[in-house]
């Protein structure tokens, strides 16, 4: 049985894991059943980066595809074999086992899979009967022949086979006594693992319990587990089934698979390293997870999950001031790890709930020591509530707010410029030709600058008019961009007028950061949140204030 360790013990990661061996495997399936995610299409390349994030993370095994049924993945074996230099894990292909009526050694796909030069080969067999007659088209007995003869021209040429039994958990429901026997055929024929998968993801743990139980008394096969999360409960079965004695877990990077994906690696691996203290992967590996996580993510150009588990942006966000009263007095009281074990971090956010605790937490991870000043933290909560009744939103505008702060502590506005005005004329020549004209007027260390930009689009070209303006004074917006830029409708603020609100993510050399702006419309909204980018950017540079400049805030 699993050691479970308490909501203390993890916090404080007092478990004493055992050393990873060969007794408990972690295999991932990213470059396969990953791939096959609605929207992703990886590359080679990408499949081989991915590669190494993964063994750099530290799982067992990794498989790469189908060599023989994709070009592509055939590529990937090929190139796999020259050019990645794997430390920790070993490298799977998959196959099936060999089609019906003909011999292993007949079936190219099954000489495709010992071309691929792996020494560790996963092969899918049919394990529901229903599946063997109308999908396969043959018989209960030649399926198990199927079975049988494709483990043994594997084993043949020294190959250690994982078998996948296709739909094992329906099929039992069906026919327990002849998935058992596939689980049975495999083992005898010489596979060293008997997979069973929850291939239409519909189980819940208690089924999973009972099932793998039942597979173990009547089987002396080592099992493992793969599941799909069609029912929410993916990683739930894929721990359960290790409760009930599965040595071997398939999962994929940030859960990614068909349909609504796979049992996620990293809340697997998390769970069995911090809450049932068994060691799974390398020492220190565990504290890399998050970053392996967002690369994996970038690779397969898809934004990070917020709100994963551990590894989400917000898996420690606290927003409610009464969760933030009781993290100053202690963070496990709201939290069931440390962040930090996991390469994640604890974050404030500030809104129109948020508290004296809140605003207090928020200054302290941004830098600024306001313990004690009940008058001003009171200012500085009374203006964030203010501000967010007339539709600005500080929870994905860090910088904003901090903004926000260093005018409350310094009892007036601190900013690099002043904009007395400004104007975009849009519109569209009798050739079609769309254009745009820009003009900003401000003013810089006492003087008064004005630029005027022509270009294709409003907001941009209003961008383009700040930047020329500033420019001559502070040469270092030339290396702000703008990464990022999102526009929402609000309903139901001030006499019920539709407002618009703007996110703005901007970053320079090293750094990045987030500005709100809102308005009548998206142009005035934009340049608001343009005005705070560039200021923040000027700030977080060290540029001084054109005035006598800020005090020391942090003394």
């Amino acid at each position: 049985m699993v050691k479970i360790v308490s909501t203390e013990e993890s916090y404080e990661c007092n478990a004493e894991p055992t050393r990873p061996d060969d007794s408990f495997h972690i295999l991932d399936s990213t470059l396969r059943d990953g791939a096959q995610r609605e929207g992703i299409k990886l590359t080679v390349a990408g499949k081989l980066e991915i590669s190494r994030c993964l063994d750099e993370f530290g799982v067992g095994f990794i498989e790469g595809g189908w060599p023989g049924a994709s070009p592509r993945d055939t590529e990937f074996f090929s190139r796999a074999a020259a050019e990645l230099d794997l430390k920790r894990a070993q490298l799977v292909a998959f196959g099936a086992t060999r089609r019906p009526g003909t011999t292993a050694e007949e079936d190219p796909l099954m000489a495709a899979l010992v071309a691929a030069g792996t020494s560790v080969v996963t092969i899918v067999a049919k394990s529901h009967d229903r599946h063997v007659e109308l999908a396969l088209r043959t018989t209960l007995d030649e399926n198990l022949a199927m079975v049988r003869d494709s483990v043994a021209y594997l084993r043949g040429f020294g190959i250690r086979v994982f078998v996948d039994c296709e739909h094992f958990f329906d099929g039992y429901k069906s026919n327990p006594e002849y998935s058992t026997a596939i689980v049975r055929t495999a083992h005898e024929a010489g596979a060293d693992v008997v997979v069973l998968c929850d291939t239409n993801g519909g189980m819940i743990p208690a089924q999973v319990n009972a099932v793998v139980g039942r597979v173990f008394t009547s089987t002396s096969a080592r099992l493992g587990i793969h599941a799909h999360d069609d029912s929410g409960c993916a990683v739930a079965n894929t721990l359960t089934a290790v409760d009930a004695g599965v040595t071997h877990v398939q999962c994929t990077a940030n859960g990614y698979g068909e349909r609504v994906g796979n049992a996620n690696l990293f809340p697997v691996v998390a769970a069995l390293e911090l809450k049932c203290g068994r060691r799974v992967l390398p020492q220190g590996a565990l504290g890399e997870m998050t970053r392996i996580s967002r690369a994996i993510a970038d690779v397969m150009n898809l934004p990070p999950a917020s709100h994963q588990p551990y590894v989400g942006v917000s898996a420690f966000a606290h927003k409610a001031g009464v969760h933030a009263s009781a993290i100053k007095v202690q963070p496990y009281l709201y939290q069931h790890i440390q962040p930090e074990l996991v390469g994640n971090r604890m974050r404030t956010l500030v809104s129109d709930m948020s508290g004296r605790a809140s605003v207090e937490l928020k200054s302290q991870e941004l830098g600024y020591k306001l313990a004690g000043d009940r008058e001003l933290m009171g200012r500085i909560v009374a203006r964030v509530k203010e501000k967010e009744k007339e539709g600005y939103s500080y929870e994905a505008a860090d910088a904003s707010f901090e903004l926000v702060l260093r005018d409350e502590i310094c009892a007036g506005q601190q900013r690099y410029f002043h904009l007395e005005s400004w104007q975009v004329i849009a519109g569209r020549a009798p050739s079609g030709e769309e254009n745009c004209e820009a003009t900003v007027m401000l003013w810089v260390a006492g003087e008064r600058i004005e630029a005027k930009i022509e270009g294709d689009d409003p907001v941009n070209t209003l961008d383009a008019a700040l930047c020329a303006a500033l420019e001559k004074t502070y040469p270092q917006v030339g290396t702000f961009e703008v990464i990022d830029y999102k526009v929402r409708m609000l309903e139901g603020h001030r006499d019920a007028e539709s407002i618009t609100q703007i996110l703005i993510d901007t970053c320079a050399v090293r750094a990045s950061w987030s500005t709100v702006g809102v308005g009548a419309n998206i142009i005035s909204a934009s340049l608001q949140a343009l005005e705070d980018s560039y200021n923040y950017g000027l700030l977080r540079a060290g540029v001084q204030l054109p005035s006598d400049g800020l005090a020391d805030l942090n003394a």
